[in-house]
């Protein structure tokens, strides 16, 4: 049987898929959630659920592409912003078939885990998933305020046009600034974020961690939301909860008291 993945490549798993190497985050937990037993590798970056126990293959961006074959696994799951073409194309040589998600909207993000979880691995819909989708249908904007979201410091890089990210805050009422930027994640200088002025500054934990005393004082006079980078940039079981903990987040946002030097 050959699928197609979101990028449109042909994929032919087995019709029974039994072991599965996620390469994503999220995609881990997506499938530990709905098939624990299926999952025969991942990232060391893949730390929910927290008692997951299965081989590790290094990273999202330097795979063990040997380890990953020698689990033999009957698929690998992937993300086209998460990992490199070489290391997948790699292992599609080495006669390993890999699924990529592509995901850049809530929308996508439901959709394609449908696919991977139900089309791909031949999985009933889990009920998390369904509940994703209740939980994001209901009405969930609160006024219209404008963000920069940094993701990282060291340059400052922030959230982007056609982003993840940026659609889930879009659905709560926040609109980012940066929306029409030419690059997904651009490097904009600290000067030139607080010249636009925002209403609000949205901070993660992840990839950057993001704390009380790191990060809001930089945006002086600039409401501060420390938000769960898990709930804001992950896709999977977190979407669930996603809209309730960043409203909260961001209801919550507070001006910082003191201003780094």
């Amino acid at each position: 049987m050959t699928l197609l993945d979101d990028l449109g490549l042909p994929v032919r798993p087995p019709r029974e898929v039994r072991r599965v190497v996620s390469l994503v985050p999220s995609l881990t937990e997506s499938v530990a959630a709905t098939a624990p037993g299926v999952l025969a590798g991942a990232t060391d970056w893949c730390s929910h659920p927290a008692d997951l126990d299965v081989a590790r293959v290094r990273g999202t961006k330097n795979p063990d592409l040997d380890a990953i074959v020698a689990l033999g696994p009957d698929l690998v799951l992937a993300n086209e912003e998460e990992n490199r073409v070489a290391d997948l194309d790699a292992l599609r040589a080495a006669g390993v078939p890999v699924w990529v998600t592509v995901i850049r909207t809530l929308d996508d993000a439901l959709a394609s885990l449908r696919r991977m979880l139900v089309t791909a691995m031949g999985l009933p819909e889990p009920e998390w998933l369904s509940a994703a989708g209740r939980a994001w249908d209901a009405d969930l904007a609160r006024g219209d305020r404008r963000a920069v979201i940094p993701v990282w410091r060291k340059p400052w890089m922030v959230v982007g046009r056609d982003t993840f990210a940026g659609d889930l805050l879009l659905r709560l009422g926040v609109r980012n600034i940066y929306a029409d930027h030419a690059e997904r994640y651009p490097r904009i200088p600290l000067p030139d974020l607080r010249a636009t002025r925002p209403d609000v500054v949205v901070l993660p934990d992840e990839p950057y961690r993001f704390t009380p005393g790191d990060g809001p004082g930089f945006f002086p006079g600039v409401p501060a939301a420390l938000v769960s980078g898990r709930h804001l940039t992950w896709y999977g079981p977190s979407l669930a909860e996603a809209p309730g903990v960043l409203a909260e987040a961001l209801q919550n946002a507070k001006v910082a008291q003191d201003t780094p030097e």
